[in-house]
């Protein structure tokens, strides 16, 4: 064997080696962690909280977060799905990346198929929340004053043609009730922002997005669009009250597509570590959120049949008028 031979036969062993070798120390740097939603609100609560806690599983690295928001969070998971698919760049889904964007085609460059799902960490059911001294002491209360006064019960929302905007109208449909829907885009910071000043009279987020000003007695939950009870807050759920109505958000993290799968595993095992930790199980009693894993031979197919059903609860509002095009 002449020399070139035995040279181009050890370039050929260091390319094959090299990434095994380079994935065996990762990670080496930092990794990004995007929350397509403004600071202050329930989902960048609980992404900084276990990311806090998952990074100390990982040696050589500090894991940061950022808040990216607009466009109903596409903006923000629209960086994770153009990211070097390293490992260094990640993202935390809620409800509108998996369903509204896609639905509604926001961004024509919008696609799942962009995205490496790692695991869901959190299931929350939609709520209503009032003022601690509202007169509503209950959804029938509630339910009666909209239909005494159609369109005048002023409800916050956040983006039109999202999740809780939907799950208002559902509630409206089923109930024979028109609200008065306000807007606040950007997360549930706004709609506290909201409850508090007196622009509105509800609000129509998860108790984990108020879990502050439930804890400190400024603000109430009146019911819960859940089909069991509450673990924290000891608030009614929908059927109990007469309505039969479920809907609510989560918390996905996910990588770009094409992510090595060593990396893929190492970020899966420090989150799942971090979610069976008694410092974030006993966090999310406290904040009244609930804890939902699915790790990532699970999630993927969950999203899609989670997506399908909504968006043929979508395609049925469209048709009976309920639901702008």
């Amino acid at each position: 064997m002449n020399r070139r031979t035995v040279l181009c036969a050890v370039t050929a062993l260091a390319a094959v080696l090299g990434p095994v070798s380079a994935w065996a120390e990762y990670p080496e740097r930092d990794i990004r962690v995007i929350v397509p939603w403004g600071a202050g609100g329930g989902t960048d609560g609980i992404v900084r909280k276990i990311t806090n806690i998952a990074e100390q599983e990982l040696e050589g690295a500090d894991m940061y977060v950022e808040n990216i928001e607009g466009g109903v969070s596409a903006t923000g998971i629209g960086q994770v799905m153009s990211a070097r698919p390293d490992g260094y760049t990640i993202g935390a889904l809620t409800y509108d990346s998996i369903v509204t964007v896609p639905y509604q085609g926001m961004l024509p460059s919008y696609s799942m198929d962009k995205l490496k799902l790692i695991a869901r960490i959190t299931s929350e059911p939609d709520a209503i929340i009032v003022d601690a001294d509202s007169g509503y002491q209950s959804l029938q209360d509630l339910i009666e004053a909209a239909k005494e006064n159609p369109g005048q019960v002023r409800v916050a929302v956040q983006n039109l043609g999202g999740r809780v905007h939907l799950t208002l109208l559902q509630l409206q449909d089923l109930t024979d009730t028109e609200f008065k829907i306000v807007s606040y885009p950007g997360g549930a910071a706004p709609q506290k922002e909201a409850i508090l000043s007196d622009e509105v009279d509800v609000a129509l987020t998860s108790l984990g997005d108020f879990a502050n000003l439930i804890q400190d007695g400024t603000v109430r939950g009146l019911v819960e669009f859940a089909d069991a009870p509450n673990p924290t807050y000891d608030v009614p759920i929908a059927p109990d009250e007469g309505v039969d109505l479920q809907n609510g958000s989560f918390v996905v993290f996910a990588a770009p597509a094409g992510t090595p799968e060593e990396a893929i595993s190492t970020l899966e095992n420090a989150y799942k570590a971090a979610y069976e930790s008694e410092e974030f199980q006993n966090w999310v009693k406290e904040v009244g959120v609930t804890p939902s894993w699915l790790g990532t031979d699970e999630v993927t197919e969950w999203a899609d049949k989670t997506a399908a059903a909504l968006f043929d609860k979508m395609d049925a509002l469209k048709e009976a008028g309920i639901l702008k095009e």
